[in-house]
């Protein structure tokens, strides 16, 4: 469906979609997530992704790394993180509470620092604490139906740069070594920038939706201060708890987001306990201003082929 704007309206006669808040968020039933899923059940459950933005699929324990990748290229490209190593003969992104680098406490949208961000991420629970390690998405297509004409105005003409090079350690509460390292060492390896447009239009729906936070640098043509305080104010409107839904996670736990629709945040509150999750993330397109200008690349490294880059990571 990818291309072409879809009707959203249509009833659900293959799967069950269960809202779980108001503007954000629906549990989906009745469906055992594979690659070889029948096109009509697939349509389905894109279509209750493009509605609720995110959803989520509870006892999904059959999926395994290639079962996984494989019901994500049901949607596209299934591409590897553009910095951080895959486990073996996989592209799949682990996030591990104890390696250093799986604690992704801060409001996002994935890797918005490359020209052509991922469009949908599928995330499932391998090991989850036994309290705590909760995930929260936000909806930016209502946090910008609900500025002000002025608001929207202003977001509308603004342009923002994106990079993996963000200033981590100003971001952090509660300051990690390790943490710190594996940034350095293993994300900024290798260093993008991008220009993305902050209100952008959604490719299949047709929604306005805000393109923000923290891989965000700098909004173009702005003094820093001010760059500052406008883009507080807008990341502040998009993560108003009623645009956000929060999912408690089990072992074997699915979520599904579209990830140019939202942000989110994997709240840190469990400690020293394991979290660990895999993603697979699919490639997306350039973000599309109101105008029709497209997001561009300021900065790439010469390898960004997914084993060019696995590569130089190892060897360095």
């Amino acid at each position: 469906m990818s291309g072409q704007v879809v009707s959203l309206d249509k009833p659900f006669e293959r799967i069950g979609v269960k809202q779980v808040a108001g503007r954000i968020g629906a549990e989906v039933s009745g469906v055992r997530l594979s690659g070889s899923l029948d096109r009509e059940t697939f349509a389905e459950i894109e279509r209750a992704l493009l509605r609720h933005k995110v959803i989520f699929v509870r006892d999904q324990d059959h999926l395994d790394n290639a079962e996984h990748e494989a019901f994500g290229a049901l949607f596209g490209k299934v591409v590897a993180h553009p910095t951080v190593p895959a486990p073996k003969d996989t592209r799949i992104l682990e996030l591990n509470s104890q390696g250093g680098g799986g604690r992704a406490d801060s409001w996002h949208t994935d890797v918005t620092f490359v020209q052509a961000f991922p469009k949908v991420s599928v995330l499932r629970a391998i090991t989850v604490p036994a309290f705590g390690g909760d995930t929260v998405w936000a909806n930016s297509v209502a946090a910008y139906e609900q500025l002000s004409p002025a608001l929207k105005q202003l977001a509308e003409q603004l342009w923002a740069i994106h990079t993996n090079d963000y200033d981590y350690a100003a971001t952090r509460d509660d300051f990690e070594a390790e943490r710190l390292k594996h940034h350095e060492n293993v994300f900024v390896s290798k260093v993008f920038e991008a220009e993305h447009p902050v209100v952008h239009v959604h490719p299949q729906t047709g929604e306005r939706s805000l393109l923000l936070g923290h891989f965000i640098k700098k909004l173009i043509g702005l003094p820093t201060a001010d760059s500052i305080r406008i883009f507080d104010i807008l990341q502040n409107r998009s993560v108003r708890l009623e645009n956000t839904v929060r999912w408690r996670w089990k072992a074997n736990d699915v979520a599904i987001w579209d990830n140019r629709s939202t942000q989110h945040y994997a709240i840190n509150d469990y400690g020293d306990a394991k979290r660990l999750m895999r993603r697979v993330t699919i490639e997306g397109d350039a973000a599309v201003s109101i105008t029709g200008e497209r997001s561009r690349t300021r900065r790439r490294p010469e390898a960004v082929n997914d084993d060019g880059l696995r590569a130089a990571i190892a060897a360095s």
